[in-house]
């Protein structure tokens, strides 16, 4: 008698699927992957000011389009692509057959890992190559950027599955979704140095996790005598982790508890 494959391993074969679709739409690709790595070449080449002293422009947007990215990769992708999906029919046949419905968010998960990993490293390798960033040389740095990865990829991918009700046609998906990245993309500090946004947007961006994943991203590719430009004078990383789990709960609750398989 077969052994019936795990929700695990259908999640895993599901991937490689979900991998081998985005390869095969270059549109998708190029936003996804290299638009922020395009962002960083036309604002590293534009703006070469030093903003504080040991810290460039290019140091500052770098760490910003790495937490920006997680949020492209994750949040603002499935957001889109999910109502496609649902639009063509592809979830409610997904749903009629016995793969276990965790296996088609494994498969998701794994999509935003895999292109999380491509554009972190095109980002750093351009980041050093072209603009003389320096990397950090102290391990807890190296700890904290993958502690923010890891939950903000988490954070982001939940958020994405759960806004991805929205939404109410797959054609309209990028007009709802893309303008709110945009939004927060200025409101937390990625496109300009953050204390000089007004107060209303610093307090704005203050609710969302974009914000506090760019600040943290600061904290590892920053030198520590920035913190003193922050709002609180310091990196406040446990206010980060802890502000990111609780978008990460909120997400996941309004995934399992309103994803949509079909069309209303």
């Amino acid at each position: 008698m077969n052994k019936i494959p795990s929700a695990l391993s259908l999640g895993l074969r599901r991937g490689g699927l979900e991998i081998r679709q985005f390869a095969r739409q270059r549109e998708s690709v190029v936003f996804t992957l290299l638009f922020p790595v395009i962002l960083l070449v036309i604002f590293g080449s534009v703006f070469k000011d030093t903003i504080a002293p040991g810290v460039t422009f290019s140091q500052y947007f770098l760490a910003g389009m790495i937490a920006s990215g997680l949020v492209n990769t994750g949040f603002q992708a499935l957001a889109i692509t999910i109502p496609l999906e649902r639009d063509f029919g592809a979830l409610k046949r997904l749903r009629g057959t016995p793969m276990p419905a965790s296996s088609y968010f494994i498969g998701k998960a794994i999509l935003i890992i895999v292109s999380m990993v491509l554009q972190i490293i095109m980002l750093l390798g351009v980041g050093i190559l072209f603009f003389n960033v320096e990397m950090p040389t102290d391990p807890q740095k190296w700890l904290t950027f993958t502690w923010l990865v890891i939950l903000g990829s988490a954070c982001s991918t939940a958020l994405g599955i759960a806004f991805s009700i929205v939404p109410k046609s797959g054609r309209g998906a990028s007009a709802v979704v893309s303008p709110i990245v945009i939004i927060l993309q200025f409101f937390s500090g990625v496109f300009f140095v953050f204390t000089q946004l007004p107060s209303w947007m610093q307090q704005f961006a203050a609710i969302f996790p974009l914000k506090w994943l760019t600040q943290g991203m600061r904290s590892v590719f920053l030198p520590d005598t920035f913190a003193t430009q922050e709002v609180a004078k310091s990196w406040e990383n446990n206010r980060t982790f802890a502000i990111l789990i609780i978008w990460l709960i909120i997400g996941v609750f309004f995934s399992v508890r309103k994803f949509k398989w079909d069309r209303d």
